[in-house]
């Protein structure tokens, strides 16, 4: 097998799993953040996000040599930029992406180039982004571009299409699409995927792969945003939405998706926005979808607040309430876009007396993280925002009031 010098850049959710990966799988690999608490976390062979096996990748790799992190890129064959590409800020009607760390990253990898690299888009990114790689390439190293402008260097998009607490295991299982920006980029790029890839690795051009991803994520959206549409449906005719979701599961062709308080993470909640953002004419039920699922989280937040009316005028005393779940899904401590740590921020902005839970996180700043039977214990209302394992199977006092949104009991 061919071997390979990879910079990665970006070693957040998907970077440092993707460097850990290939440093166990025999490369040698040089990963790049601009975070120097981090670059020196992983030296130390631990890691600084909580995902599934991959403390114990990052310590091999590390160990073995093959995994070095700095905070600068160096010359090599291969460069994965792996950087978020979260919304602007503000002044937009439209959430409109924000490609600012891409093209940052583009910069920083350009005086390290060499003839016959491999320049590898995996962010996320809208339709277009990678074709703005190679226009700042050109201009910063128009050595690499021939009389034609022909590139000398190879570059794509292989958007990453792994689930939070699986990544180590969908990096090799799951399919790849790769999308060059000429065919001999394809070629070259679906090549080095091979190499640890056991899924299928399919070939394309650079514009299908970015709307590729963006419509996958799109489709999950959609779907959430049936269920949770459905769950309020429910809630006005008094009908338990679980058990309508299982009985009409019965059916063949019937798969709705389970309800939640809203849709979070960097993908599901941000890409269809993408989308959007450059066709707000044709993508109306993608919009009107990502408009339901943050409905949802209003909705939720007026359920919650009107379960605390009821207590004050019964009791004549502000309740405490559990707010059970942070992270944007369960059995991780990803808070990306999470319509759980909305709704708990919310809810303690505005006074009430919130005990926040939330088992894979030791602190965060702004809220007085306490354990989820403590909560339980002290609390005279009990909402649950994720399902997270810790949460199933739980003896819960007769006295409280539950609110289940995620369906964990």
């Amino acid at each position: 097998m061919k071997t390979y010098k990879v910079n990665v850049i970006g070693l957040g959710y998907i970077g440092l799993p993707t460097a850990a990966l290939l440093a166990n799988k025999g490369f040698d690999v040089h990963g790049v953040d601009v975070i120097k608490n981090v670059v020196d976390t992983i030296n130390r062979g631990e890691i600084h996000i909580v995902e599934p096996d991959l403390d114990t990748f990052v310590k091999a790799a590390v160990k073995s040599g093959k995994l070095k992190a700095d905070l600068k890129p160096e010359k090599g064959d291969v460069f994965i930029i792996a950087v978020p590409t979260p919304f602007h800020k503000s002044g937009y009607e439209i959430p409109t992406p924000n490609i600012d760390y891409v093209l940052s990253a583009t910069k920083s990898i350009a005086p390290y180039l060499e003839e016959g690299n491999m320049v590898i888009l995996e962010s996320t990114s809208p339709v277009g982004t990678t074709e703005k790689i190679s226009e700042i390439l050109k201009k910063l190293r128009p050595d690499l571009f021939d009389e034609n402008d022909n590139s000398k260097i190879f570059i794509a998009h292989c958007p990453e299409r792994v689930l939070p607490g699986k990544i180590m295991q969908e990096l090799v299982e799951n399919d790849r699409i790769v999308g060059g920006l000429t065919f001999d980029a394809t070629k070259k790029v679906a090549e080095f995927y091979k190499t640890f890839v056991n899924g299928e690795v399919l070939e394309t051009d650079a514009k299908t792969a970015e709307l590729s991803k963006l419509v996958e994520n799109s489709y999950r959206d959609v779907n959430i945003a049936f269920a949770n549409e459905l769950s309020m449906i429910c809630d006005k005719f008094g009908i338990n939405v679980w058990e309508l979701r299982e009985l009409a599961n019965r059916h063949p062709r019937v798969n709705i998706l389970y309800p939640g308080v809203g849709v979070g993470g960097h993908c599901i909640a941000v890409d269809p926005w993408f989308i959007v953002s450059d066709a707000p004419k044709e993508a109306r039920l993608i919009k009107t979808a990502r408009e339901v699922n943050n409905y949802k989280t209003e909705w939720v937040i007026e359920k919650i607040k009107n379960e605390i009316l009821k207590f004050e005028k019964e009791y004549n005393k502000s309740p405490k309430v559990a707010c059970m779940g942070l992270a944007f899904k369960p059995d991780i401590d990803d808070l990306r876009e999470s319509p759980s740590l909305y709704i708990t921020q919310k809810l303690a902005n505005e006074g009430f007396n919130v005990l926040a839970v939330e088992p894979n996180i030791e602190k965060l700043p702004g809220l007085n993280l306490v354990d989820y039977e403590f909560a339980i214990n002290e609390a005279d209302i009990i909402t649950f925002l994720v399902s997270h394992k810790e949460f199933k199977n739980l003896q819960l006092p007769e006295n409280k009031t539950i609110l289940d949104f995620c369906g964990v009991l």
